[in-house]
């Protein structure tokens, strides 16, 4: 198998930030609702913006959304 084809079997990667000094990273609030934002980086050395509204009003609630959906990805 060719190294181009083996790229093609990883899976993506995230782009994930974390700063103690702003627990809102991946966060902001568009009119009242949480959202998360991320990118991820395809094997083919292309990257995806994803934007994912989190249902919620409240902030930590959407904080742990946020962790939960980083941690699983």
């Amino acid at each position: 198998m060719s190294t181009t084809t083996l790229h093609l079997l990883e899976k993506p990667r995230l782009a994930v930030r974390t700063r103690s000094e702003n627990p809102d990273h991946h966060l902001w609030n568009n009119n009242g609702t949480w959202w998360c934002h991320f990118t991820r980086h395809q094997p083919d050395y292309t990257k995806e913006r994803v934007r994912l509204s989190l249902h919620t009003h409240d902030r930590t609630v959407a904080r742990l959304l946020r962790d939960t959906l980083l941690s699983a990805a």
